[in-house]
Formats: structure tokens, C-alpha cells, sequence
């Protein structure tokens, strides 16, 4: 059946409003959901923000009186977990909800759940259905996903004949216009009707009031610049959409931001801010037949020129012309009231002289761009655009034939803020008399040229430089040059780029020294083989990346790293490339949250000690890494996850050996003292603060142990004070006593109760290191210790630390918690060999085994359980092989306990050794189980070795 569709004749934003207010009273009851798709998908926030405001006050019909309006945008989509909390944040429930959403948005962290993937929450669904249902409400919802919902499982009561109503649109956080209303209608399933309205011209007015109304709904949504007029706002969506039409093939759309900056659209001293800001959000998806369509009849305040075109005059600000000829279609001079000038001439393999007296008028000029062009360097004709704060250049070449007169006063340099040089050799610009010229230069950007023979030249001029980028070099690196002073004044530098210094061996040894960079980009350095620096990298570094396969097409403005569809393919060309590098560390770069490093194959080392990193991905941020050995996270405190690639790709793409962790506050190390492991097995030191952490480990430890490789591990879930290096063996506490302790041997129970008992040790006055030995680390070891965060709740997970105990730990230390329980049931202890307890207070009983459990338990030690009534409980229904292994069996001060073990099989054939002491409670050591063979009760248990 298909989706009923109503088209509207509306020309405006309040016509389109009045229009569907006009029509909801006398649709049919069934209908409840609505989506609007606005012009061609232009205006829709517009509109349904409209609604949401003027609705409240409307009574013209009782259809459209509403108890409730609840107004959710989620055009710049995360999930239907962040969707759901602004619906229960809209209503305004109460905080507890919120913690609900949060808490399990946390734990999603830990277990390495992708922002993306978090579902809602049902629990949160029902408080959200009790909030509303009873009251009559209309939803308004932005929908930034590709995906229509069902808006009834996120909570909200929704039926088909109820008196409850939504309308909706997609809407992405980019302005779209096109014709897809047949596509999008066709793909809808919960909705019941679909308006739309026709498009018929609109008028420049119209359009740029509609333009203006998606700007403020940009503003709304943006709680950094809420402060700022839409106007301006709306005039960077203009640029942007001028930039789109023409030069989306040039890459010059990433400068969108900057232009809106320097044509003097953003202004004061928030302007860098808030085009950051804005970078993104004000991107274009356009049907280019509809925007062609849209712009000509709305007479914009841009002028777009291409083949085929006639100039004629107006009153344009931004200037866009390509063209084949140097005629530029009748275009003679720069009009004096243009701020923006684009050129580019399409003639790649000969660029063409500028047109004389071009520049004639072109006093306010705040951005040029060049493509293709020839001038004479030595006097460029734009050399008096004394207010020029961009300048871009591509492919331009020295016109020997221009004007060679040595001009002294370079006006145009005063005042720039950009200068991108792609591609253009132009020594003159970039000398130490010029550079001393341009004192308010924000970004420089050089690709394709004589790079790092200008770098040299940086110490001590451009002191207000913040993002610096020499990309793709032409020529090779020259060792000989000096650049090892050229970053240690740039205190304000936040971004800098270096991707496609193929020849680079060593990275500048001044970047140490650098107090500000927040970003470093060294995409496609394939001849760098250490990054760590002389001095380290510096500690305010926040992003950092290194892809193999080369630079971005595209960057960005802030410390956010280009989309994923801006890096370069994975193609066969790239991968027979030699990328050198085999060791990274950024240990130290105490702001690091951003990380991308792909295409690798010879990295070994990769140290993140120190770094705010919060969940580290090998299926997104750590790509394509085969040879890697060792991952050190020592001092990450902030650390949440570990997301290793599945088996398959484990086993194909990560060879680790070593993987040293550390969480705890202020946790250091030095190298010296890890011994790094050789072997082809792998082995995980770890020492974590919070036991969810541990779920990471089990999923590594998983992958290990079903590979052909060996696993050990050490794993110590404590936030106790910080050592330096790994932890040593240690005998439990309790094996270091003095002469009181000793004393204290003699206190037994009574030897008429417990003579055998007697007969065993000997003589009390004996210290306890006269009996075996406790428990030591074996290979694969853990500990449990004072402060551990989430510790019970993860003995209970069978993906985290319970299952790690259950499945796979050898030796087990617990002291100093205040746990309830050890381990629940199931608990099989397959490989469990040595278990130590000791000193918590709240333990009831050590083991709620099950059945087959304890195969391997050799050595049981349990000491200053001041609640535990028994180490293992009765009525598991345990097997003849439980215990079968244990020789060693150690129980001190634990003065509740009533019995040891229940027994259910007739021996214990490996015990050598019985040592209970300070058990003033104890009754028996052992008692008869629920069930168990009618022989013990008449022959008792057998010691067959004691």
C-alpha cells in the first residue's frame, strides 16, 4: 500500500506552518505520524521549529490542542540511546532516569560498545511511557539518521487511532535540497501520511528568509555560540553553498570556515572559535539541476561563472569564474565591492596569464584563490589588496613576461591571515624579509613544493602562527638544513601537519620544545622510523595520526581528524610502498583522546602511556598493524576499553607478545625495568583500577588462547599506590609474622578435639615457614587488592573478571576487599591451581563451586575471613575429581568458620598437608555433603599421601 502524499502550495516558512495546521484537523483519525519533507528537503528545521513554538498557543481546533509538545533534534545523529535521553531530558524526568542512561553508557564503554551501536534502554522506555501516557501530546522530531523508527519502542505511547501525533523529517546536520520524494516515501513503514510542498520558485527574499530560519536552528543546537546572530550564520550557509556550486572539485570547501573568517563574514574576537565552530555544520547536499535552478531566479549575492556564461554587472561579494580563456567572459576588472574572488583557469597543462588591470579595483579583497594561473612573482598583480586576509594559490606559476618591477611595499601581506601554497613554487612569498612582513598570519599551508627548505626560516617570525601544514613535498628532504630551532617560539601552533614527507627520517627535534600543538598529522611519512623525538613528543598534543596509505583529501580546522572518507583507499599501490616506522610513542601526551595509525606493517612498539586515550579500537583507530609486538598504556587512568579485532583478524592482522597496563593515578614506569618478552607467546601485565576493564582482557586472553600461541598474564585488579615496574612474586601477607604470631601457634583449639590435627604439624611452636610454602604466581596469575572499582559486579560477569578466573587463571590472590562473594556459581576453575584468600571481611564462603569443578587445585590458603562460615558450601553435587589435586590445605584466623569442606567422595588422594589455625568457631573439618556415598559416614575420609 502506498504512502498517502499531500502536496502544499506555501511559499514561506509561516505559510507552510498555517498550511499544516490547516490540514492535521481534517486528516483521518488513523493518521498520526507525518513526515514533512520542506523545498526539496530545504527549510525542514525551519518549519518544524515553527511548529514547536507557535503550537502551544494554538485553539483554533481541538485536534490541535496538545497537552504536550516535545521537540527532539537529532540531526546531528549519535544513537537511539542519545535519542532517548533527550526525550526523557525534554520531559524533564527525574534525574534518576538520567543516571540510568548514563551509568549504562559507561559500562557500554568498558565492554567496548560503539557509540553508534547503543541501543535504547527498555527500563527508560517504560518511564518515559508512564510520563506521557494519559496526556495528549504532539512529538516534533528531527531524524539524523538513515533509518525511520518506531518511535513507540523509545517510550512514547503511540497508536494508531490514539490522540497523540508526530511529524518528522530526516534531516542530517548538513542543508540538503534535491528531488528524492518518491525514495524517501518508499522507504517509510511506520508513517502514515506525507507532506510536502511544491517547489515553485522562491524568491530571493523568501529564500533567504527560510535560509535565515535554518541558521538560528544551527545556533539553537550549538550550545557554544547560542549567543551569536543568525544572520551572520546564514551568510556562512550562503558561502558555503557558493563554494559548492563551483569549486567542490578544487578541495577549497574545507576552507569554508576560514573564508567565512577572513571575507569578514565572522568578525570579533571570537571569530577562530566560531568558524571552528561552525566547520560542518553548515555543509550543502544539493541536486545540482535544483540548486542551479534555485539560484537563478533568486538573484544571490554571489556571481558564478563558467563556460558558456556573460558576465554581467551587480552587486556581487563573492566572484567565482572558471574559465578555458583569459577573456573570463567578459569579467574585466574585480568590482570594487567584491570581498571574494575565485579563478581558475582550466587549463592545467599550461596555466595562463592574469588578465591586466584584473586587480584595478580590488581594495577590498578578503579572499583570493588562484588556479592555474600565471603572474609575475616578483610583482603580483593583487601586491596593494591591503586588506587580503586569504590568499590561495594552485598551480601557479612565475610569469617571466609580467611585471618585473621590485616592489618594496607588499601591502597584501600586512594583513593575511591564510596563505595556501599548493603546488606553487614561489620562494619570493615565503623568504625571511616577506615572512617578517606577514606578523598577523594565523595558517600557513604548503603542498607539492620546496617544503622544509622555508622551515628553517620559521624561528622567530610568524608568532601568531596556529596551524602549520607542508604536505607532499616535490623535493627531497635536506638533511643539511637546520630546522631544529623552527618550532621551539611557536607557543600558539595547535595544528600541525606534515603528511607526505616521504623522505623525512627523523622528525624536527624542535616539535619537543613546542608548548601548544594539539594536533600532529604525519600521514604517509614513510621514512620515519622512530617517533618519539630526542626530548618526547609535546604533552598537549590531542590528536595524532599516521596512516600508511598517505594524506587526507581533505582536512579540518579543528583537533578533530578528517573523516574516514577523506583518507585514501586501500589500494595495491599503497601497499607495496616501504613504511619504515616500528616504533611510535606518545607516552607522556597527557591530552591525547584522538588516534588513527593504519597500514603499518612494521610497526612494533606502540606506547600510549600517560594519555587520555578512553577506549582504544583495532577495528577503527588501529588498522592494519600485523607486526606490532608490544602496546604499553601505563598511567592511562582515563582507559575504558581495549576493542582488539575478532579472532579471525586476530589471527591474521595482530601479532602482540607483550601488552603492559597500568591504570592507577599517577602510575609511571621506566623501561628499564620491563622485561620484554622474546618468545612467540603473549604476555599481559596488567594493574587496573576499575575490574571492567578486565572484560578486554578476557576477550585478548580468548583470542590467545584458541591461536596456536601461548598466553600468560599477570593481571592485578587494585587501585593501591603505584610501584615502579612490574610487580614481583609476593608470598601472601599473612606468611610474614613475628615472634608474637609464633607465641600465638600454641593457642589451638583443644588437642582432645583435633589431635590428628596435632599430629600433623608437629610441634605449634614451629613458625609458619617451617610448613610448604603459600601459594606463588604461577604463569597465568591474578590478584585482587584494596580499592578495586566494580569488583563484585564483575566477579559475577562470566565475559570479565569471574570468567577470567573461571576459565583460565592458574594461581589467584584475593586480599583486602570487601566482597561478599569470591566466585559464584558456575564455578568450574578449570586450570586453577593455586588459590589464596585473605583478609575480607564480608566473604561468606570462598567456593560456590559446581559440578566437575577444582579438577587442579593443588594448594588452597585462607586467612582472616572474620565471616566466612566454610570455604566451600554444601549441595553442589560435586563429582569424584573435585579436590582431586589438592595436597595442600592452609585456614587461618577465621573465627566464624563451622567446617573446612563438605565431603562427597571417599578420599582426598593428593593432600599432604592440613594446617587450620585461630578457628575458634570451627566444628568439624569436614562435614558429610546433602549427598554422598553411604561408605564415608562408616569409614570416614582417607589421606592417602598425609
Amino acid at each position: 500500500m502506498s504512502l498517502p502524499k499531500l502536496e502544499i502550495f506555501v511559499k514561506d516558512v509561516d505559510e507552510a506552518r498555517e498550511e499544516i495546521f490547516r490540514v492535521l484537523p481534517m486528516m483521518d483519525r488513523s493518521v498520526r505520524i507525518i513526515y514533512f519533507d520542506g523545498w526539496g528537503g530545504f527549510g525542514v528545521s525551519a518549519v518544524l521549529r515553527s511548529i514547536a513554538k507557535v503550537l502551544p498557543s494554538v485553539r483554533t481546533a481541538p485536534e490541535l490542542c496538545f497537552d504536550r509538545i516535545i521537540h527532539i533534534d537529532c540531526s546531528e545523529w549519535k544513537s537511539e540511546r542519545t535519542m532517548q535521553t533527550l526525550i526523557a531530558e525534554e520531559l524533564k524526568l527525574d534525574h534518576s532516569v538520567i543516571s540510568i542512561l548514563d551509568k549504562q553508557d559507561e559500562d557500554d564503554d568498558f565492554s567496548g560498545v560503539d557509540e553508534s551501536s547503543r541501543d535504547r534502554i527498555e527500563r527508560v522506555g517504560l518511564m518515559i511511557n508512564q510520563a506521557l501516557r494519559g496526556s495528549k501530546f504532539m512529538m516534533i522530531f528531527l531524524n539524523g539518521s538513515d533509518v525511520e523508527f518506531d518511535i513507540g519502542a523509545f517510550g512514547p505511547p503511540f497508536a494508531r487511532f490514539s490522540d497523540n501525533m508526530m511529524i518528522w523529517a530526516f534531516k542530517k546536520r548538513f542543508l540538503t535540497m534535491n528531488h528524492q520524494h518518491d525514495e524517501i516515501a518508499d522507504k517509510l513503514r511506520y508513517t502514515h501520511a506525507y507532506i510536502h510542498p511544491a517547489i515553485i520558485p522562491l524568491t530571493s527574499s523568501v529564500f533567504q528568509a527560510i535560509l535565515h530560519e535554518e541558521a538560528a536552528a544551527i545556533v539553537a543546537r550549538s550550545p557554544c555560540i547560542v549567543d551569536i546572530d543568525p544572520t551572520m550564520v546564514a551568510d556562512c550557509c550562503l558561502y558555503e553553498l557558493f563554494l559548492h556550486c563551483n569549486f567542490h572539485t578544487f578541495h577549497w570547501v574545507a576552507h569554508a570556515s576560514n573564508c567565512c573568517m577572513c571575507d569578514g563574514i565572522i568578525q570579533g574576537d571570537r571569530a577562530r572559535a566560531i568558524s571552528v565552530e561552525l566547520h560542518g555544520k553548515l555543509n550543502w547536499e544539493c541536486d545540482a539541476p535544483l540548486a542551479r535552478k534555485f539560484l537563478k531566479r533568486m538573484k544571490p549575492p554571489f556571481l558564478i561563472l563558467e563556460d558558456g556564461d556573460v558576465y554581467e554587472q551587480g552587486p556581487y561579494c563573492w566572484i567565482s569564474v572558471t574559465s578555458m580563456n583569459m577573456k573570463l567572459h567578459g569579467l574585466q576588472t574585480i568590482p570594487a565591492a567584491a570581498s571574494s574572488f575565485f579563478l581558475a583557469f582550466e587549463r592545467p597543462d599550461c596555466p595562463l596569464p592574469l588578465p591586466s588591470g584584473l586587480f584595478e579595483h580590488s581594495n577590498n579583497l578578503g579572499v583570493l584563490v588562484l588556479c592555474f594561473c600565471a603572474f609575475s612573482f616578483a610583482a603580483p598583480p593583487f601586491l596593494k589588496s591591503s586588506r587580503l586576509r586569504f590568499l590561495g594559490l594552485d598551480h601557479c606559476i612565475d610569469d617571466q613576461f609580467g611585471d618585473g618591477e621590485d616592489h618594496t611595499e607588499w601591502a597584501c601581506l600586512y594583513s593575511l591571515w591564510v596563505l595556501d601554497l599548493r603546488y606553487t613554487d614561489w620562494n619570493e612569498i615565503l623568504s625571511e624579509e616577506k615572512m617578517d612582513l606577514m606578523a598577523n598570519i594565523k595558517e600557513l599551508n604548503i603542498e607539492g613544493t620546496r617544503c622544509w627548505q622555508y622551515t628553517a626560516d620559521l624561528q622567530g617570525r610568524l608568532p601568531n602562527l596556529q596551524r602549520l601544514r607542508i604536505i607532499k613535498p616535490t623535493y627531497q628532504w635536506e638533511t643539511s638544513r637546520d630546522v631544529g630551532n623552527s618550532f621551539m617560539d611557536k607557543t600558539r601552533i595547535e595544528i600541525l601537519d606534515l603528511s607526505g614527507n616521504t623522505e623525512m627520517e627523523v622528525l624536527p627535534t624542535s616539535l619537543s620544545k613546542a608548548s601548544g600543538p594539539r594536533v600532529l598529522v604525519l600521514d604517509g611519512c614513510d621514512g620515519v622510523e622512530n617517533i618519539d623525538g630526542t626530548g618526547g613528543l609535546p604533552s598537549s598534543i590531542e590528536s595524532f595520526s599516521f596512516d600508511g596509505y598517505g594524506p587526507a583529501f581533505e582536512w579540518t580546522p579543528s583537533i578533530e581528524l578528517p573523516f574516514k572518507h577523506f583518507c585514501p583507499p586501500t589500494t595495491t599501490e599503497t601497499n607495496n610502498r616501504d613504511i619504515k616506522v616500528s616504533k611510535i610513542s606518545l607516552a607522556g601526551c597527557k591530552q591525547l583522546k584522538i588516534l588513527f595509525l593504519r597500514g603499518l606493517p612494521n610497526l612494533l612498539e606502540l606506547d600510549l602511556s600517560g594519555t587520555a586515550i578512553k577506549i582504544l579500537d583495532f577495528e577503527t583507530m588501529v588498522v592494519q598493524v600485523p607486526g606490532l609486538k608490544r602496546l604499553f598504556l601505563i598511567g592511562c587512568e582515563h582507559l575504558r576499553a581495549i576493542n582488539f579485532p575478532g579472532k579471525s583478524d586476530f589471527e591474521r592482522n595482530l601479532d602482540l607478545e607483550l601488552l603492559y597496563i597500568d591504570t592507577r593515578t599517577g602510575a609511571t614506569c621506566h623501561r628499564s625495568t620491563i622485561e620484554e618478552n622474546n618468545s612467540s607467546q603473549l604476555q599481559v601485565n596488567a594493574i587496573i583500577a576499575d575490574a571492567r576493564l578486565v572484560r578486554s582482557l578476557h576477550s585478548l586472553i580468548y583470542y590467545g588462547m584458541n591461536s596456536p600461541r601461548d598466553v600468560c598474564f599477570d593481571i592485578q585488579v587494585t587501585s593501591s599506590p603505584v610501584s615502579v615496574g612490574p610487580v614481583q612474586p609476593e608470598a601472601p601477607c599473612s606468611d610474614k609474622i613475628g615472634h608474637s604470631e609464633e607465641e600465638s601457634l600454641n593457642q589451638l583449639v583443644p588437642a582432645h578435639r583435633y589431635s590428628d590435627v596435632s599430629s600433623m604439624i608437629g610441634d605449634a611452636s614451629l613458625p609458619m615457614q617451617a610448613f610448604p610454602p603459600p601459594p606463588m604466581k604461577l604463569d597465568r596469575h591474578v590478584e585482587i587488592a584494596e580499592g578495586s572499582d566494580f569488583l563484585e559486579s564483575e566477579l559475577d560477569k562470566y565475559g570479565g573478571l569471574g570468567g577470567l578466573m573461571d576459565l583460565y587463571a592458574e594461581s589467584v590472590h584475593v586480599h583486602d576487599v570487601p566482597v561478599c562473594a569470591i566466585v559464584t556459581p558456575p564455578f568450574w576453575g578449570n586450570k586453577l591451581r593455586h588459590f589464596c584468600v585473605e583478609r575480607c571481611s564480608k566473604v561468606d564462603a570462598v567456593f560456590q563451586t559446581s559440578q566437575d569443578g577444582l579438577l587442579e587445585l593443588e594448594t588452597l590458603w585462607v586467612s582472616h575471613l572474620l565471616m566466612a562460615r566454610w570455604i566451600c558450601s554444601k549441595g553442589y553435587h560435586f563429582t569424584d575429581g573435585t579436590f582431586r589435586s589438592l595436597q595442600h590445605l592452609h585456614v587461618r584466623s577465621c573465627p566464624s568458620l563451622q567446617f573446612v569442606l563438605p565431603v562427597w567422595f571417599p578420599s582426598f588422594p593428593s593432600l599432604k598437608t592440613l594446617y587450620i589455625i585461630h578457628c575458634s568457631n570451627l566444628k568439624h573439618n569436614f562435614t558429610l555433603d546433602n549427598e554422598h556415598p553411604e561408605e564415608i559416614a562408616v569409614q570416614g575420609v582417607l589421606y592417602s599421601q598425609s
